[in-house]
Order: structure tokens, then sequence, then C-alpha cells
């Protein structure tokens, strides 16, 4: 059985320019994705980017790289066209796909995902939520209120949820084929701390992980 990683990293990000190798720390943040995978059991790390930039940093810290067409590295292309161009010119039975955004992730993340796949068909990476009350733009409660409940519910009186958080995907070349989706059929939670589940989409969550890596 071959594991591999793929990360996904285009080049053309709005929120902040060239974000998969905006600096982070005094590293670009895509290192971090890079070498939690290069320490983790997966045999392979691959890159999938559409940047002459994003592909020469990725090759410095060891992984190998794909090039991405243009026409699926649009702001509006689904993750999982480039999960299957990849699919279709590279081998192996099993694929962890990283998010370079998500620099808090660590190699015992990935092995403790890759180990439920001898229960799972795909596994991905969520956080534990407490109920918090939910409200619209225009102050309306969202899934809560006098038609849910009778009052205003203590925290207590609502059962926690998993939160999707972007980390990491686990799935197999097979099932990747057949639903064209990144997890697809019996599907597993690889719960991570909230300190680590952080994702880097604006200037505000840049910000934040560098405050957690530095510990302040």
């Amino acid at each position: 059985m071959k594991t591999i990683s793929l990360i996904l990293a285009r080049g053309g990000s709005k929120g902040i320019p060239s974000k998969n190798i905006v600096d982070l720390n005094d590293r670009p943040l895509i290192s971090y994705s890079i070498e939690a995978s290069l320490q983790s059991n997966v045999d392979e790390t691959w890159v999938s980017t559409d940047s002459s930039d994003i592909s020469s940093v990725s090759k410095s810290y060891g992984a190998k790289v794909v090039d991405r067409p243009s026409e699926i590295s649009t702001d509006t292309s689904p993750s999982e066209e480039a999960l299957l161009h990849f699919a279709h010119d590279i081998d192996f039975d099993i694929m962890v796909f990283i998010q370079a955004s998500s620099p808090l992730i660590q190699s015992e993340d990935v092995n403790k995902g890759l180990k439920m796949m001898d229960k799972y068909d795909s596994v991905f990476t969520v956080h534990r939520e407490h109920w918090l009350p939910r409200w619209t733009f225009d102050c309306k409660p969202t899934g809560w209120g006098m038609d849910n409940w009778p009052k205003r519910p203590m925290r207590q009186e609502v059962s926690e949820r998993y939160v999707e958080n972007g980390a990491f995907y686990i799935t197999t070349k097979e099932n990747l084929l057949k639903s064209k989706l990144r997890y697809s059929g019996n599907i597993g939670a690889v719960e991570l701390p909230l300190e680590r589940s952080f994702g880097v989409d604006t200037y505000e969550d840049l910000n934040l992980i560098k405050k957690i890596m530095r510990g302040s």
C-alpha cells in the first residue's frame, strides 16, 4: 500500500496575496504542512500548484511537485478537481489531502488518521464545539429560539458537536475516483484540539496563529 500526501497551493489567492508562501514566523506558510507530512508515515509528500514561486519553495522544503493546470486553479475551482487531476497521473493507494493553510497540524495527527483507515473509508479533521447561541446579521437566532426551545437553553443542555476544521482529509484512490469527493463511504473524524484547529484565510488569522506559535 502506497500512501502519499497532497498539498494544494495555487498562486492566485486574493485575501492574502501569495498566501501559501506568506511569512509565518520567518518561514513560508506552506513549509509547516510539508514538514508535518515529511515527518509522518506517508511515503511521498506532493504539492500541486500553478505557481513557479510556490513550486520552488515546496521543493526546497523536500516536497515533490506536480504542475496544476490553470483551468483548475481559479477562485471557483473546487479542490476535488485538483485532487482528481493528481489521482489520474500519480500512483498511490491512500491520499492525505493536507491544507497548506493549516500550519498547526502535527505528524502525529496524520499518523492517527492513517491508523483509522483500517476501520473507515475516509477520515477528516474536526474540533469539538460547545453550544453557543448563534445569530443572523439582523439579530435573529439561528437553530434556537421560541420555535425550537421554550427558553434560551443552557450550554450543558445542548449536545456538543464536531466542526470540520479543514486541516486534512484522508481517502483511498479508489473511493476518490469513484465518488469524486475528498471523503465518502464510512467516514471517521480525527479530533484536534481547538488551539491547533485554526487555518489562515485572513491577516487576522495569520496574526492569531503567529501568537499561538509564539505562546503569547
